[in-house]
């Protein structure tokens, strides 16, 4: 099995292409299959999401190519801003991953959401399309659309000291 180990900064020539899902793309150990039938895996740091575009190498060095696959979504088109801004914060108040851009906004086919969408006032279209999300729904990225998060939470204990100062004379 190839053994995928490395996310490239510097794109190089890729000798294969692997084509993933969003779900896909945000896990960091997973056995894979390259578009060309070979057998692959997945062995990145945890905390990576893999975008289209982005480069990986293998341990006997060969460069594979991410393309984002076509995947069950909805998307909103809209040329009203204030309508595309209300379902933008409508989705996101839900912890949808969204992708957002000039236009329209996506996010992974759900028919409640598309309901509650519609009930908005915006046409939903469901459709097969790559799905590129916001790096803030997921975790940091480490790359180019990185929005870092953080969620650890700092406690504070206040705790009683007793210091019995003297006077020195």
């Amino acid at each position: 099995m190839i053994r995928l180990t490395e996310k490239l900064d510097t794109p190089e020539r890729a000798n294969a292409t692997l084509s993933l899902t969003i779900d896909q793309r945000i896990r960091s150990r997973l056995k894979v299959t390259l578009d060309d039938g070979r057998d692959a895996g997945l062995f990145l740091p945890r905390g990576l999401i893999l975008r289209g575009g982005d480069h990986l190498k293998s341990e006997c060095g060969l460069i594979v190519a991410i393309q984002a696959s076509p995947e069950t979504v909805s998307t909103v088109h809209c040329d009203d801003t204030l309508l595309l801004a209300r379902v933008s914060y409508h989705l996101g108040n839900r912890h949808v991953p969204l992708q957002i851009e000039a236009g329209f906004v996506r996010y992974q086919h759900d028919h409640v959401l598309d309901a509650m969408v519609e009930g908005l006032g915006a046409k939903v279209i469901c459709e097969q399309q790559p799905f590129e999300p916001e790096a803030g729904a997921y975790a940091s990225e480490g790359g180019g659309h990185s929005h870092s998060h953080n969620h650890s939470h700092n406690h504070s204990h206040d705790h009683q000291h007793s210091h019995d100062h003297k006077p020195s004379h």
